[in-house]
């Protein structure tokens, strides 16, 4: 017999949503996060060949290059989605070998269901205690009095908000972010990278950046490097102390260096 989901009955008062977001408990802190010599074609066409990173638990890296460098696939690799031909992606010292619960992956398209409450968007994973966990993570975006309401009547920035909403519901020790603010316009996108950044600063998740965008690489990340033919072609450090201000002239040369190499 088939199964019918009713949305409304997951809409709480703005007194709930005060009530249990108190009772939330903080996110675990990021885990480290190495790529061994990955190596992944399609047909005879070479995406990633021989790849390698090391990624120290919490730290922020922006991946910046040009488009079908294998950017994607990586990000497809370490979530779990597909399995390199060579090489292998370790998580806190353990191989992955499919989908990973402490990993999360954030695309451009924030793929909420029109039929579902913001709040039922949110939990729609329905991990434990899933209520209180998404009105939490609206909170945390900013959007604790728009849980009632559906997603067509929201901004471009209020969806992906949403939709970052949900990737915290899962409390992610990696945090994967696939060009998440490419689609919105320019103040909107400022927005976001702001609420990004207090996000990592407040629970420190491991977090890889997909992005064409240098300056936003080299405002939120704490290190920067280019996928060039498949292989990791340099790797920057941001010695800039946050919050940063995109006029600031160390920024505008690393910018300029980072651009050089793509």
């Amino acid at each position: 017999m088939l199964k019918r989901i009713d949305p409304r009955r997951d809409l709480v008062s703005a007194d709930d949503a005060v009530s249990v977001a108190r009772e939330t408990q903080p996110t675990p802190l990021g885990k480290p996060l190495k790529l061994e010599g990955l190596k992944r074609s399609f047909g005879p066409r070479k995406v990633l060949d021989g790849l390698s990173l090391d990624v120290p638990a919490g730290q922020f890296v922006a991946i910046v290059g040009r488009s079908g460098v294998g950017k994607s696939t990586l990000m497809r690799l370490i979530v779990g989605l597909d399995q390199p031909e060579e090489g292998r992606v370790v998580i806190d010292g353990e191989p992955v070998n499919g989908l990973q619960s402490s990993v999360r992956l954030l695309f451009q398209d924030a793929r909420l269901l029109p039929w579902h409450s913001v709040l039922s968007n949110v939990g729609i994973a329905r991990v434990p205690c899933w209520r209180e966990a998404a009105i939490e993570a609206l909170r945390d975006v900013g959007l604790a009095d728009r849980l009632n309401e559906w997603p067509a009547v929201l901004s471009g920035g209020q969806r992906q908000r949403v939709a970052l909403a949900r990737v915290l519901v899962g409390r992610p020790s990696v945090l994967l972010l696939d060009e998440p603010f490419g689609a919105l316009d320019a103040m909107t996108r400022v927005e976001m990278h702001g609420l990004l950044e207090r996000l990592w600063l407040q629970r420190k998740f491991t977090t890889l950046l997909i992005t064409h965008d240098v300056a936003e690489a080299v405002a939120l990340a704490d290190r920067v490097i280019v996928i060039r033919d498949g292989r990791l072609t340099f790797d920057v450090d941001v010695a800039a102390e946050r919050p940063r201000h995109r006029a600031d002239p160390h920024l505008a040369a690393l910018q300029a260096k980072i651009l050089a190499e793509v």
